[in-house]
Formats: C-alpha cells, sequence, structure tokens
C-alpha cells in the first residue's frame, strides 16, 4: 500500500479537495458516480461518458442506487472500461453482485463520514427553500464564497459548515444510519484506490499546503498502482508514509462514534419541524447562540479581504431563485 498527497491543478476549485477524481475519470470510457437531482431534493447514482461536472463534490447524504449494478454488469460484458467510484460498502456491495473480478472495472472509494437520511436533507432543503426561495443547486463543500450571485434572477447563499443545521447534525454524527455505527466496510477494503481530504496536510507535507485543496490518495492493488503510474504526469503529488496518512481522518479505518443523542433524535424527526429539531439539536440555548455569533464576526473579518476558503473552512453554498 502506498500513499500520496496529490492535486490536479485544472479541476482543483471545481472539486471538495484536490480535484484528483477528475483526473481519474478521464481516463474511463464510462464512469458511474453521485450526482444530484434537479430538484435538489435526492441524490443517485448516474452513468457518464463524457462531462462529469455533476459527479463533482462530496455530497453528504445517502444516494438511490437505482439499477445502477446491472447497468454496470453490462457494460462490463460489452468490454467497457468502467470506473465506479462509491463509499466502502457501495463498492462492496457491487463486488457481491458482480461475484467475480473485472479487469476492465476500477473502483474507487471515497472515505465515507457516515450518511444521513435522504429524508432529512429534504426537509432541510424545504426549510430553507422557505427562507431563500427554490434552490437550483448546492455545493456542500465550498472553497470560493459568492455573496454576489451570478445573475439577475439567481442569488447564492454561503453557510459555514459551524452554523449550518444540517451539516452540524452530521458532523455529531446525530442523523447517521444504524449502519455506520458499525461499518463492515472500514475492516474489509476492495477498491484499488482510495482518495479523500488530506487531513493533517499541514503537519505532514507543508510545503504542498497552499490551502486550495489536497486530495489522499492510497494505492491498494496493482491495478491502482498501475493507474497513478498513468496519471502521475499530470498531478503535484509527494509520496507519504501511510499510517501517518490517515492519522487525522480516522474515517479510513473507524466507524463513527454513535452519541446519545443519536437515540432520540429520529424520533423528534418524526413529530418536529427542521426548524424546531434544528434548535433542539444544534441552536440550543442563547448563550451558545451568542457566542456562536460573536464568532463568526471574527471570522468574517479575516475572510474579509479574500472570498477564497480552504478546503478546511468550508460550507454550504446554495443557489436559489430570487424570491
Amino acid at each position: 500500500m502506498k500513499s500520496y498527497a496529490a492535486f490536479y491543478e485544472k479541476a482543483r476549485l471545481q472539486s471538495s479537495s484536490g480535484g484528483v477524481f477528475s483526473l481519474i475519470a478521464s481516463k474511463f470510457d464510462v464512469i458511474y458516480g453521485v450526482a444530484m437531482t434537479e430538484d435538489c431534493y435526492g441524490c443517485e447514482f448516474v452513468r457518464i461518458e463524457k462531462d462529469i461536472n455533476s459527479l463533482r463534490g462530496s455530497k453528504y447524504f445517502q444516494a438511490k442506487m437505482g439499477d445502477t449494478l446491472k447497468k454496470i454488469k453490462q457494460d462490463l460484458l460489452d468490454g467497457r472500461n468502467v470506473l465506479f467510484s462509491g463509499t466502502g460498502c457501495q463498492i462492496n456491495g457491487l463486488c457481491s453482485f458482480l461475484g467475480k473480478e473485472y479487469n476492465n472495472l476500477f473502483l474507487l472509494e471515497i472515505i465515507c463520514h457516515g450518511v444521513p437520511s435522504p429524508l432529512l436533507w429534504k426537509e432541510y432543503v424545504k426549510f430553507q427553500e422557505s427562507r431563500f426561495g427554490k434552490i437550483k443547486s448546492v455545493n456542500f463543500r465550498c472553497k470560493e464564497i459568492n455573496t454576489n450571485g451570478n445573475g439577475r434572477k439567481i442569488k447564492s447563499i454561503f453557510i459555514s459548515k459551524d452554523e449550518d443545521a444540517f451539516m452540524r447534525m452530521f458532523l455529531n454524527n446525530y442523523c447517521l444510519r444504524p449502519s455506520c455505527y458499525e461499518c463492515f466496510a472500514k475492516k474489509n477494503k476492495l477498491s484499488d484506490i482510495t482518495i479523500a481530504d488530506f487531513w493533517g496536510i499541514d503537519k505532514i507535507a507543508p510545503e504542498m499546503d497552499d490551502g486550495k485543496g489536497i486530495s489522499l490518495m492510497i494505492i491498494r492493488t496493482s491495478k491502482g498502482d498501475k493507474l497513478f503510474e498513468q496519471i502521475k504526469d499530470e498531478l503535484n503529488y509527494k509520496e507519504v508514509n501511510p499510517k501517518l496518512s490517515i492519522a487525522e481522518n480516522p474515517s479510513e479505518f473507524k466507524s463513527a462514534e454513535r452519541p446519545l443523542q443519536r437515540d432520540f433524535f429520529y424520533e423528534d424527526f418524526r413529530i418536529m419541524t427542521f426548524k424546531k429539531l434544528a434548535n433542539k439539536y444544534v441552536y440550543g440555548k442563547l448563550w451558545r447562540r451568542i457566542a456562536r455569533r460573536v464568532k463568526r464576526t471574527i471570522k468574517a473579518v479575516f475572510l474579509s479581504s479574500s472570498k477564497k476558503i480552504n478546503q478546511f473552512n468550508y460550507g454550504i453554498l446554495i443557489y436559489t431563485e430570487n424570491k
């Protein structure tokens, strides 16, 4: 197993971290990955041959699989070179479905913190739409704050991960699937390459840490090593110690911890509006809201000179129709 810190400059700004996925995807006939639905109420696996823009970026809730597995098998039987991009459990599920290895299938794992309920996300979107208007698109890992909008009929709203209710529920592990607290896929890795944000890059390879996004690449198989040799001349990269590379990314090897609040969260979700749920589990008492507001003001001072943010100080950027 080898680990690299890497980025692909041509796709970094449009990507959650270092843009490595975009370069890998360009080497295949067919790519399967997750895209948002047109109404932004959900996400689903899609089959792409050329324009992978909809597959870029993180989506922090469960995607519908549909008949994706059957489509992949048919593409493989037709001799297409296929890239499947998904979480560890999705990769394991695909391998179980196929029942054998295919030389023309490449498995790209995205390190997964866990997946929240699609219904929770839908209620979050409805809540935001009641405030800001119909949502047209969402960027979960925005790297550039654009508060001026991009047209007369479109406006944009940036919400820091520290302030957004859905992100706080997700990062605090309140809303994950039960299986995410005991993830079998963490112990049974079947991917050829694993990619993720490179947490701890400032300590392990500080010379690469320019704040624009760095990917962690873990090469797991000879097939993965062969692909890396094929793309490395287009990357900026540095080989790093495998154990150190994941030291600050426990989601690579450890399931999310189940908080006590998880036992009551979905019971409340059944009877509460999203706003009331957020007030109970995220925003809490008045003094906590005040403390966060002060913290946000301090951050705004540092961000005022530039609308650039890095992959670790990220947030959600929502594009909506003006009311």
